[in-house]
């Protein structure tokens, strides 16, 4: 059942749009059941907690996101928190045994428990700049030692999707990726890049720079499209990789369309990098 808070409190954050679909964080959960798996399955006296922050109007993202995460850890516990009252109620009726929702914000109420992943989509792209670092501090401050946040964007029906992997002790990388179908040219990502980020893709700033670098390898690998996309895109990324970009990631994730980059690479120049925000 849904969750009530004290008398008295009110979650932090504002109420977002809350448009969503069926399916529409499918690339964000590939990478959690991946590349970032290993920290539901370290051990831990209790099963992890992972968070669906500001999941919208239906609850169909935290349901999707407990079945791909059982398929890592059987036990994951997986909590969709709302600052929608009905938003809450609507999924209560969803609700099962690793699966729950409650009223909140990023305040995270979660009875005194911290939460190993938070997975923001779509909610600060709602915020002003000047509010994320305060926002990802909210909630960093209330995950585990190991824990991240994961404040991402993407398209309606989540074909192009972004993120950013946030430590406790600081942003850790940018993940954007694409279906390749029918891919014209990898910089329209752009338009979807986390909040911290999208105002500053703009000559002189490092996250411009990368988008156009991968521009210019998808260019020089325009042959390879005779094997097809993938075949394209695998060749746009060794070509990133070779010009000294630091890609966290090889072959396994590219061929899904995907590139992971350090947050250094591309952090916004003109303010102070680390934990308290962009």
């Amino acid at each position: 059942m849904a969750r009530t808070r004290p008398v008295g409190t009110r979650p932090v954050g504002a109420i977002t749009r809350g448009t969503t679909n069926p399916n529409r964080l499918r690339r964000c959960d590939r990478w959690l059941a991946g590349p970032a798996a290993w920290r539901l399955r370290r051990p831990a006296a209790s099963a992890p907690v992972v968070v669906d922050l500001g999941y919208g109007a239906s609850p169909v993202t935290a349901v999707e996101l407990h079945q791909r995460l059982t398929k890592v850890r059987a036990d994951v516990e997986v909590v969709g928190i709302e600052i929608d009252p009905g938003r809450v109620a609507a999924g209560a009726l969803l609700a099962r045994p690793g699966l729950s929702f409650r009223l909140g914000g990023f305040e995270l109420p979660l009875d005194g428990r911290r939460a190993t992943v938070v997975r923001a989509f779509n909610v600060l792209r709602q915020y002003p700049e000047d509010e994320v670092a305060g926002a990802w501090q909210t909630v960093l401050e209330r995950l585990t030692p190991d824990g991240l946040l994961v404040d991402g964007t993407c398209d309606e029906l989540g074909r192009l999707a972004t993120w950013a992997a946030v430590a406790v002790d600081g942003p850790v990388s940018l993940s954007l990726s694409w279906q390749l179908r029918g891919l014209e040219q990898p910089s329209v990502i752009a338009e979807r890049l986390p909040k911290a980020l999208i105002h500053r893709n703009v000559p002189g700033e490092p996250v411009h720079a990368y988008l156009a670098e991968l521009d210019r390898q998808w260019a020089r690998s325009a042959a390879h499209a005779a094997y097809g996309v993938r075949q394209r895109f695998l060749a746009t990324a060794q070509g990133m990789r070779d010009s000294g970009w630091p890609l966290l990631d090889g072959p396994s994730r590219w061929r899904l369309g995907e590139l992971t980059v350090a947050w250094d690479a591309v952090a916004p120049s003109s303010r102070q990098r680390g934990h308290q925000g962009p």
